[in-house]
């Protein structure tokens, strides 16, 4: 089975290459194919000829999604509707990657995925836009994930992510603030790559599926758990964010559960793992 990767160089796409072998593997980055072309995508599928397409690639930085709605919508909207036209064509499975924050943080448990989406900001809107054209492929998986952290590290951030973040911050700093009332799902992106190998592999039957580590927190009990586990001392101190942030409206409550597949290990254990992989324990 041929698999072509898009964004095969991004935090998540890395750990898909490592769970799946680089013979099973085509890597695509954004050199390669820009989705957001109909034509010069469809060529490139077509020269590849693959029976799954992974999908990471996204604008996800969200104050920048607010200001640049045109580029939001082009990437994680339009470019979706260009890859699902082509694999409509093909009868190719499509895999493609979303998040937690199609949602609004109203619930007051976490989001399984018969909740019905309801995103506050343009990042949102975008990418359940993009659900949609996602959906209309005869076989697909729409797979939803929340606060990413693996080794490789966000593109966006230029390599970093939390856990990176909270470890330097501990190097250069004798006392930070966190915020204490957004809540998500911290997910390591080596078990997200697992479970959409997994979905692909078992053919599991098309829809949307949440693919985070169990269990949820704040990202000020996320910082308390890393200095803990990393054997830390730092003193960190409880921040309270307003909906509203830099002009941008964010759930302040996401964390995801799925109805559908076998739990995915707890975030602490996950942590653990990625600290010992960073050569942190």
């Amino acid at each position: 089975m041929k698999i072509l990767l898009i964004g095969a160089n991004g935090q998540l796409g890395s750990d898909i290459m490592a769970v799946f072998g680089t013979k099973e593997i085509v890597p695509l980055t954004h050199g390669d194919i820009e989705i957001a072309d109909l034509e010069q995508s469809r060529k490139v599928l077509e020269a590849h000829n693959p029976a799954v397409v992974i999908n990471t690639a996204a604008y996800h930085n969200v104050p920048e999604c607010e200001r640049n709605p045109e580029k939001a919508f082009l990437v994680n909207s339009v470019g979706l509707r260009n890859l699902s036209e082509i694999c409509l064509d093909h009868r190719i499975t499509l895999v493609h990657i979303s998040t937690d924050y199609v949602f609004d943080g109203k619930k007051s448990s976490p989001y399984s995925e018969s909740d019905i989406p309801v995103p506050l900001n343009i990042y949102g809107v975008s990418k359940l836009a993009g659900e949609y054209f996602v959906r209309r492929v005869e076989k697909h998986y729409v797979v939803r994930v929340s606060s990413l952290f693996g080794k490789t590290g966000c593109r966006a951030k230029r390599g970093g992510n939390f856990v990176k973040t909270m470890l330097h911050l501990a190097k250069t700093k004798g006392k930070i603030q966190v915020t204490s009332n957004i809540i998500c799902s911290p997910t390591f992106t080596k078990d997200a790559a697992a479970k959409i190998k997994e979905m692909i592999v078992q053919n599991y039957p098309s829809g949307i599926f949440h693919a985070a580590n169990g269990g949820f927190c704040s990202w000020y009990e996320f910082a308390l758990e890393i200095f803990s586990q990393a054997e830390i001392k730092i003193n960190v101190e409880p921040k309270i964010e307003g909906e509203v942030e830099e002009g941008v409206r964010r759930p302040l409550y996401s964390p995801l559960i799925s109805e559908k597949t076998r739990p995915v290990r707890d975030w602490r254990e996950a942590l653990k793992a990625y600290l010992i992989e960073e050569n942190v324990l």
